[in-house]
C-alpha cells in the first residue's frame, strides 16, 4: 500500500512556509495525540503518520529531497533509494531517529532545541516555613517577624558570580546547553552536566560566592497574618525563597500556619467552644454568669431556672473572624454543673432535708429513667 503524500497528511500546500507547516502539525498532533484518543487505533496510526510527515518537511534538506524523489528518498540504498550507506537519508540514521523523538517530546512539552534560559535553569529553590501562632494572634491578625537561613544574592558580584560580570561559553557543550550521547541504537540528548543547560561558564569567579552568585545568610522577614487565619493555612510569598544562582529567579517562600491549643477555647471553623462550670444552685434557680471572649472582653450570660448539665448557649458574633467577609462565628458555651464537695455536717443535713422536701417532682428525668428500669426488670420476671 502506497504512502499518503506528506503535504496532504498535514493539509498544507506544497509551497507552504515552515511556520504554516509547524502550525498545521501542532493542530493535528493535538487532535490525534494518544492521550486524547486512548484505545483508538486509527488515531494512533494517524498520529504516527503526521509525525513522520512533519519530521521530513520541517527539515529543509529532507524536504528538498522529498520534493525531488518522493518517499523513495528515504528508502535504503539497496532498494535503489536516495542517500546510500544503509543508514537512511544522508547516512544519518541514528541522528534522524533522535530528531524524530526529540521533536515530538519538545513540541508537546513546550521545550526547544536550544539552551534553557539562565533565569529558569538557575532558579532558586522554594522554601517552607512553619509558623506557630496563638489563637489571639489568629483572631487579631497582623504582622509577624520570621527568621530563617537561606541563600541570598551575593552583594559583591551582584549575583552574577563573576568578578567582572563576564561569562564564557561552556567548553563541554560549546554553548549549546545540551549534549548528545549514543545509547544502543538511539541518540539521546541530555542537559549539559557542566553548565546545567545554560551554555555559559564563569570565567573569573567571585571570591566571596565562588561563582555561585549566592551566599548563605540569615534573613528577617515581616509577614502579614490575616485576621481569622485557620490551622493549616498556606501562604505563598513570591520571590522570597532561595535566591537564584547567577541571575536566576528567586524561589518562593511558603508559610504554613499552626495555631497553639488554647486553655479556654476550642475552635471549630469560625465558631469557638467554651466549657463553663456553674453552681448547682445557679442551675436550679437561675442567675447570670460572666463569659470571656477571645477578644479580651466579657459578656453576661443569663442562666434560666432548671438548666441541665451539658446545655449549650450560643452567643452570636463572639467567635473567630471569617476571612475576607467582615463576619464572625459564634461562641458556644457548654454548661457544666458542678456538684458541691467538701460539705460540712450541717450542709449535708440541709441537702438531705431538701431532697426529702422535693421528692420526685423536682427531678422528672430521674423519675422517668428509674420507672423504665423498674419495667425492664418486671418484664424479665415474666
Amino acid at each position: 500500500m502506497s504512502k499518503q503524500d506528506y503535504y496532504s497528511l498535514l493539509s498544507v500546500e506544497k509551497n507552504a512556509s515552515q511556520d504554516d507547516i509547524k502550525k498545521a502539525y501542532r493542530k493535528l498532533a493535538m487532535k490525534y495525540h494518544p492521550d486524547r484518543n486512548q484505545g483508538d487505533k486509527e488515531a494512533e496510526k494517524k498520529f504516527k503518520e503526521i509525525n513522520e510527515a512533519y519530521e521530513v518537511l520541517k527539515d529543509e534538506q529532507k524536504r528538498a529531497a522529498y520534493d525531488r524523489f518522493g518517499h523513495a528518498a528515504f528508502e535504503n540504498a539497496g532498494s535503489g533509494g536516495f542517500g546510500g550507506g544503509g543508514g537512511g537519508f544522508n547516512g544519518q540514521g541514528f541522528d534522524d531517529l533522535s530528531d524524530i523523538f526529540g521533536g515530538i517530546f519538545n513540541d508537546f512539552m513546550g521545550g526547544g532545541r536550544g539552551r534553557a534560559p539562565a533565569e529558569e535553569v538557575n532558579r532558586g529553590s522554594d522554601l517552607r516555613y512553619n509558623l506557630t501562632i496563638s489563637m489571639e494572634d489568629a483572631f487579631h491578625g497582623g504582622k509577624h517577624q520570621i527568621q530563617f537561613r537561606t541563600d541570598v544574592k551575593c552583594d559583591t558580584c551582584k549575583g552574577s558570580g563573576s568578578k567582572s560580570g563576564k561569562v564564557a561559553k561552556c567548553s563541554t557543550c560549546q554553548g549549546a546547553g545540551r549534549m548528545r550521547m549514543q545509547q544502543g541504537f538511539f541518540m539521546v540528548e541530555r542537559t549539559c552536566h557542566t553548565c546545567g543547560g545554560t551554555g555559559e561558564m564563569i570565567a573569573d569567579p567571585c571570591g566571596k560566592c565562588k561563582g555561585k552568585g549566592t551566599v548563605a545568610e540569615h534573613r528577617t522577614l515581616s509577614v502579614n497574618i490575616p485576621s481569622g487565619v485557620e490551622e493549616g493555612t498556606r501562604m505563598r510569598l513570591g520571590g522570597e525563597g532561595e535566591a537564584g544562582k547567577r541571575g536566576g529567579r528567586a524561589g518562593d517562600l511558603y508559610i504554613f500556619i499552626s495555631i497553639k491549643k488554647h486553655n479556654l477555647f476550642a475552635r471549630d471553623g469560625a465558631d469557638l467552644h467554651c466549657e463553663i462550670p456553674i453552681k448547682m444552685s445557679t442551675a436550679a434557680i437561675g442567675g447570670s454568669i460572666e463569659v470571656p471572649s477571645i477578644d479580651g472582653s466579657k459578656s453576661k450570660l443569663t442562666i434560666p431556672e432548671g438548666t441541665q448539665h451539658g446545655t449549650q448557649f450560643r452567643m452570636k458574633g463572639k467567635g473567630m473572624p471569617i476571612m475576607k467577609s467582615g463576619r464572625s462565628g459564634d461562641l458556644i458555651v457548654h454548661v457544666k454543673i458542678e456538684v458541691p464537695v467538701n460539705l460540712s455536717k450541717k450542709q449535708k443535713e440541709i441537702l438531705s432535708q431538701f431532697d426529702e422536701d422535693c421528692g420526685d417532682s423536682c427531678t422528672p428525668e430521674s423519675k422517668s429513667f428509674f420507672n423504665k428500669v423498674k419495667h425492664f426488670f418486671d418484664d424479665l420476671k415474666k
